[in-house]
């Protein structure tokens, strides 16, 4: 079974991991867990109390395929906590790393963006991640995008986000085609 790890700070936007935890499980029989930093109870961005109980620093043991951070203003703050180990144990198993807009700042401060095409907010804003030299590479997409086992998207870009993680955890192109037909729907 393809498994995912969301990890979830408070503040977290609620958005960004929405389509990967209502239909990752019950849709496509993806093992979805979630860790935080710090475990406990928090709101999201829009006031959704959740209790998180696993910690960060189990998910190596548990060895999802994907690890997903999600944005939220804890991102671009000072008391930003540091994911370069559990980012790092997850690509050096073979693993992917994925990010969406705060989430990008993450995976900037483990240099993990310095050396893979890339996207986030703005290119200013990944500039102000300390340990950040991948500007040359940061491509601007309004949607997400996926280069060797990473994936980054703008806070704008759930749903194709949403794919490139289910991708990355085994889901084939036929129903991730499915799955954003179902969401483009939506749109018409």
């Amino acid at each position: 079974m393809s498994k995912i790890a969301i990890v979830l700070t408070p503040g977290f936007a609620e958005w960004e991991y929405a389509f990967i935890g209502g239909t990752g499980g019950s849709f496509y029989g993806i093992d979805i867990r979630y860790f935080a930093p710090r475990p406990g109870q928090f709101q999201s961005q829009g006031g959704l109390t959740c209790e998180v109980t696993n910690d960060v620093d189990v998910i190596d043991a548990w060895q999802p395929d994907t690890v997903v951070i999600i944005g939220g203003p804890i991102w671009e703050s000072e008391d930003a906590p540091d994911m370069t180990p559990v980012l790092s144990k997850q690509l050096s198993r073979g693993g992917t790393v994925a990010g969406i807009c705060g989430g990008t700042l993450a995976l900037a401060r483990a240099g993990i963006l310095n050396n893979v095409e890339h996207t986030s907010n703005a290119p200013s804003y990944l500039s102000e991640a300390g340990g950040y030299s991948g500007a040359g590479l940061y491509v601007e997409s309004a949607t997400a995008i996926a280069s060797e086992r990473v994936i980054t998207a703008p806070g704008i870009a759930p749903v194709t986000f949403t794919a490139e993680v289910f991708k990355s955890a085994g889901i084939g192109d036929e129903v991730v085609g499915q799955f954003l037909a179902m969401m483009a729907t939506e749109h018409l």
